[in-house]
């Protein structure tokens, strides 16, 4: 009975329509990452594209099939509430990441998007110290979530719209 449950388990979670990421599908072999210098999310994105997909980083951008360009990262942060005292108890922590991407030829394949990010930080003047560090932690995390979500747009990109004819589409033939 104890060695049935786990591959009952494991059959109900298959039938349920879950399976894990996996790579991603990009249209394109080669990419130019376009990122403010010295800013980590581009580091984020040419590691996460370099283990997760089959395109290669190049750079040079006229060597690149597509060209993805970080216009802009902002993090903010902003007061939620104030205790009856005047204290601050929470803030909420903003990431703003503005980007866009284009092949060789400077046709848009995503027109320049935003992604936005929240989280709220309880905070107590007891704790500064901890508080600076969980700040740092979620400003971290909102950075890699962004980075990944961007991989995601990314081989959402219609291939239709990356090629300059449907001739060009592998498999259009089949079509």
């Amino acid at each position: 009975m104890k060695k049935i449950l786990p591959l009952v388990f494991c059959f109900l979670l298959a039938a349920c329509g879950f399976q894990l990421r996996g790579t991603a599908t990009l249209p394109f072999d080669t990419l130019y990452i376009a990122s403010p210098a010295g800013h980590p999310i581009g580091t984020d994105l040419k590691r996460l594209i370099r283990s997760g997909t089959n395109t290669r980083i190049i750079d040079k951008a006229k060597d690149a099939e597509a060209i993805l360009e970080i216009i802009s990262v902002t993090n903010n942060r902003q007061i939620m509430s104030v205790s009856g005292g005047g204290r601050v108890r929470e803030f909420e922590l903003l990431y703003r990441v503005s980007f866009r991407l284009t092949n060789a030829k400077g046709t848009e394949l995503i027109p320049t998007s935003e992604i936005v990010l929240h989280r709220i930080l309880p905070y107590t003047d007891a704790q500064v110290v901890a508080k600076e560090g969980e700040e740092a932690m979620l400003v971290r995390e909102m950075q890699g979530d962004s980075a990944a979500q961007i991989v995601r747009r990314l081989s959402a990109v219609k291939a239709a719209g990356f090629y300059d004819s449907p001739h060009q589409i592998p498999g259009a033939h089949l079509l």
